[in-house]
């Protein structure tokens, strides 16, 4: 079932129900592609199948890319926006467990599923602050977390000068609205996941990551596996089977606090 979230062809999000008539955990899945319009929602699609088969609500997000009228400040306001629907989609009525609600990216989609989790530490007046949803778990598989170190490296060609439309002295601001590093949510399960032969994102953005996790007091599990870049969204492949594994064993714990914003 697809709802839009907005007028453009790319703000839509489209759910996958699992089998049965009663509320599901939902996964909200952000696709990758350096955040650059060529690569869309159908690298999505066969994790939220296999999410919806396992018994989760899934939830797969295109939005708006670079080159197609994304970047700053579009894109993080599509991905909010589509996480701010979930009370709200078509078809949803009874089925989404709104308590359990976690995000899943793989690479710039890791960053994403980052920064959605960490939008309650948003100040008033930027991009995605103030969350209609709260996230209570997030996966992260080989993610861009780390922006400024990444901006510095030249991670894809420029792909974060190209996502903030600026280097990281031109435009502070930005980074540190966008930046999940900057931006660890407390009282989210977190899981990261990388390739150990990752030649796209290192690992050392995770490794980041989860240095500024302990800073900060927030518990985040890492798990480095054998493999490269793509491997992670292969829904045969063992490190998604990881990620599968894991979400199923947080769901059968007891429910937390509602997601759903007062």
């Amino acid at each position: 079932m697809r709802t839009s979230y907005g007028p453009h062809p790319d703000q839509f999000v489209e759910l996958t129900l699992p089998d049965g008539a009663g509320p599901a955990p939902v996964v909200v899945v952000l696709h990758g592609g350096f955040w650059r319009a060529p690569y869309g929602i159908e690298l999505a699609r066969p994790l939220a199948a296999d999410l919806a088969a396992a018994g989760f609500a899934a939830v797969a997000v295109e939005y708006r890319r670079v080159g197609a009228g994304g970047g700053w400040p579009a894109t993080l306001e599509d991905v909010a926006a589509a996480v701010d629907l979930l009370p709200d989609l078509d078809g949803a009525a009874g089925r989404l467990d709104l308590a359990d609600v976690t995000v899943v990216g793989h690479s710039a989609g890791g960053h994403l599923a980052a920064w959605v989790a960490g939008r309650e530490r948003l100040p008033d007046g930027v991009p995605g602050a103030r969350p209609r949803v709260r996230v209570t778990a997030a996966v992260l598989q080989a993610g861009v977390l780390d922006l400024g170190l990444a901006a510095a490296q030249g991670m894809g060609d420029g792909a974060v000068q190209g996502l903030l439309g600026a280097e990281p002295e031109e435009a502070p601001e930005r980074y540190a609205a966008a930046d999940p590093v900057r931006l660890v949510p407390a009282g989210v399960d977190l899981l990261c996941v990388h390739g150990t032969a990752d030649d796209d994102v290192p690992a050392e953005q995770t490794a980041r990551y989860a240095a500024a996790a302990a800073a900060e007091g927030s518990p985040v599990e890492v798990r480095l596996v054998p493999g490269d870049h793509m491997l992670l969204i292969d829904p045969a492949g063992a490190p998604w089977a990881l990620v599968r594994d894991w979400l199923q064993e947080r769901a059968a714990r007891p429910p937390g606090r509602s997601t759903l914003a007062p």
